[in-house]
């Protein structure tokens, strides 16, 4: 290329890279995989060398930010970007014999806390490194940021707000709604304004470096650790002292172990290393937007794969038909790939995907996900199908208006393979908990048209000997199946109600709508059109909102669900191959009834902290989160500790009793 068209392919970079990252740090689809954008950035960053020209958008010389709407505020300690790299020799060179510390490189939001006098004072978003949003109202709705901390004077932590992927699928379930993955999810939930909102998508904080305390720490490890002592959940870590390649890939394949075998339960792209030396890292230099010496970040180097595009299946789930690439079979990261999702028709487009013969590279994005990088060489083109392949209903194209992203929809509202994430969460351990059938296996039973509606999945024993002739399955496979079926015939009615998949009600509004009705007057009360004739039947939202925990909402959900005729047929044809126990759902006395618990520390008589809130349930008391004015008691086995519960009681006059004084006023 000449100088010209190098900066045409510079604009077109910059262009790119950008509407990419606004689209990554705001909740809104995924432009370009991790692997993409790192090498659009290399080849905007090695044309910059060459041209000796920088764009003015140029994200090389900027820090990605979120647009959260709200206040905006100058951070006291700027939230620079680390410099990335895929190569161990680098991360060896970098620490130059020092002592470092190797730790996760949380997928989620950048947010700083701000303490003063052991008291929560502000909570910013990283936006663009130097300002940020004012999100300080969501903080009782985030996890891992307590109101007050021992400590006294001025403190702020950095720290990632993130969502596991287990709170990442439950949303999912429960709501209905379609993020591409937790951090998507993470960012978009902190654009939410209602408290309660946010407080439902499970968003945790973990302080990933403690920026400023007025305490004389000089070691990244112990200013870690002072965390800890504060009552933070700290990101994981590991000191490597004599960093030589051996030992820091040695370190390396421990963390990359976790993210293989899906240990670590949140979202991850890389590590980052530091100096435990917290004086000599500030000695570096600001390079561009970022800090020479302040840390460094380890990406994974993808193993990529040529091989063969063998077919694109469209493959219905949740609310869009997906293509997937069907290719001839690759060894990648240890193991046999040969499919890989191709996301959507824009995707497609965009890697200029063809028919049957393309030759295409495939890699295993972060070691774990199947991702078709690049064609090789391209035969034909690819077919967008006219119907949908599970219920053969017209398929439409539909274009973002957020992101432009073409994806294709099924036209029938109530297609089977619409509410995948509904059986999964019907099969899931905390509903009818039956074992061995995933959600990739609900699908094929969908697209093979086994299953459309929850009471099919007991007629499966039908097709016993297709599965077992069936890919991945056999017949010991197909047994197993069969018999946690059966065993799941018999169920407790708060597992079956949280397996219908009525909005708003997960396990909790379960639990508390039977302590309060059981299961046949509860349906009863929900479908009755008002046995009185003189009397104006009882809107859903008034129906329930006097059971506690519950309100008009929630009531209004539940009620409607019922009075759904398609609804209440398909919960009657499941009944009739089930049978409801309701033993253990409703309160046993009423030793707690009308008090609210704080449980804080270890128990020593329970087997664990969920004992003893079951417990607490049982017997008609409400178990919180959080000390507050409605807080009847806060149980601690340390009463006279000094952490955030214990202050916050002491300043309410609430009182701190031990485990020992709970058992002898409230247990039977």
């Amino acid at each position: 290329m000449n100088t010209d068209e190098k900066i045409l392919r510079m604009q077109q970079l910059v262009r790119e890279l950008n509407e990419a990252s606004e689209a990554y740090y705001n909740g809104l689809g995924e432009r370009m995989t991790d692997y993409e954008w790192d090498a659009r950035f290399d080849e905007l960053r090695l044309l910059e060398q060459e041209t000796g020209t920088t764009l003015p958008d140029s994200p090389t010389q900027k820090v990605s930010e979120d647009s959260i709407a709200g206040q905006k505020e100058e951070h006291e300690f700027a939230a620079l970007s680390l410099a990335k790299t895929k190569k161990t020799t680098d991360l060896v060179k970098w620490a130059e014999q020092k002592p470092i510390w190797i730790s996760w490189k949380l997928d989620g939001l950048t947010l700083v806390v701000t303490y003063d006098n052991g008291k929560l004072t502000k909570v910013v978003t990283r936006g663009n490194g130097h300002i940020g949003t004012n999100i300080t109202h969501l903080a009782s709705a985030i996890s891992g940021i307590p109101a007050t901390i021992p400590a006294q004077g001025h403190t702020v932590i950095r720290g990632e707000a993130v969502i596991s992927y287990d709170d990442f699928d439950r949303f999912l379930m429960e709501s209905g709604e379609d993020y591409a993955n937790p951090r998507n999810l993470a960012s978009g939930s902190l654009t939410l304004k209602d408290v309660e909102e946010v407080r439902q998508r499970h968003i945790q904080w973990i302080p990933f470096t403690l920026v400023y305390t007025e305490e004389d720490i000089n070691s990244w490890g112990g200013r870690m650790d002072w965390l800890d002592h504060q009552g933070f959940n700290t990101v994981e870590r590991q000191l490597v002292n004599t960093p030589d390649i051996g030992s820091v890939e040695e370190c390396i394949t421990a963390f990359t172990k976790e993210v293989t075998t899906k240990q670590n339960p949140f979202p991850v792209d890389g590590l980052v290393i530091c100096y435990d030396d917290t004086v000599y890292a500030q000695t570096g230099s600001i390079t561009g937007h970022h800090a020479t010496r302040a840390g460094l970040a380890f990406k994974w180097q993808d193993e990529a794969a040529e091989t063969t595009l063998k077919e694109i299946e469209w493959s219905c789930a949740a609310s869009t038909i997906s293509p997937v690439a069907i290719f001839e079979p690759v060894e990648l990261e240890g193991t046999t790939v040969k499919r890989a999702s191709l996301c959507n028709i824009s995707e497609c487009e965009r890697l200029g995907i063809g028919a049957t013969g393309t030759r295409i590279s495939v890699i295993k994005a972060n070691k774990i996900i199947p991702k078709v990088i690049k064609v090789e060489a391209a035969v034909g083109s690819f077919c967008i199908p006219e119907e949908c392949p599970v219920c053969h209903a017209p398929a439409v194209v539909k274009v973002s208006e957020v992101s432009g992203t073409k994806t294709l929809h099924c036209t029938n509202g109530e297609c089977p393979a619409k509410q995948l994430r509904k059986f999964a969460r019907f099969v899931s351990k905390e509903g009818m908990n039956i074992d061995g059938i995933s959600e990739q296996t609900l699908s094929k039973f969908i697209n093979l048209g086994w299953v459309s509606e929850y009471a099919d999945i007991y007629e499966l024993r039908s097709h016993i000997r297709e599965l077992a002739q069936m890919e991945g399955f056999g017949e010991k496979s197909a047994s197993n199946i069969m018999r946690s079926i059966d065993k799941s015939r018999d169920v407790e009615a708060h597992r079956l109600l949280y397996a219908l998949n009525i909005p708003l009600c997960g396990l909790d509004v379960c639990k508390r709508l039977l302590s309060a009705y059981p299961l046949a007057d509860l349906v009863f009360e929900a479908t009755k059109a008002g046995a009185d004739l003189f009397s104006p039947q009882a809107e859903p939202q008034e129906v329930f909102a006097h059971v506690n925990g519950i309100g008009p909402e929630k009531s209004a959900s539940f009620v409607r669900w019922f009075r759904d005729e398609h609804n209440l047929t398909r919960y009657r044809h499941l009944m009739e191959k089930i049978s409801v126990t309701q033993a253990d759902n409703s309160p046993k006395g009423n030793r707690c009834e009308g008090l609210t618990f704080v449980i804080t520390g270890d128990v020593h008589h329970y087997k664990n902290r969920n004992e003893l809130k079951a417990y607490i349930e049982s017997q008609g008391g409400k178990v919180a989160s959080a000390v507050s004015g409605s807080t009847s008691y806060l149980i601690n086995n340390d009463v006279t500790s000094s952490s955030g519960k214990n202050k916050k009681a002491k300043e309410l006059n609430i009182p701190i009793i031990s485990e020992e004084k709970f058992i002898e006023n409230y247990q039977i």
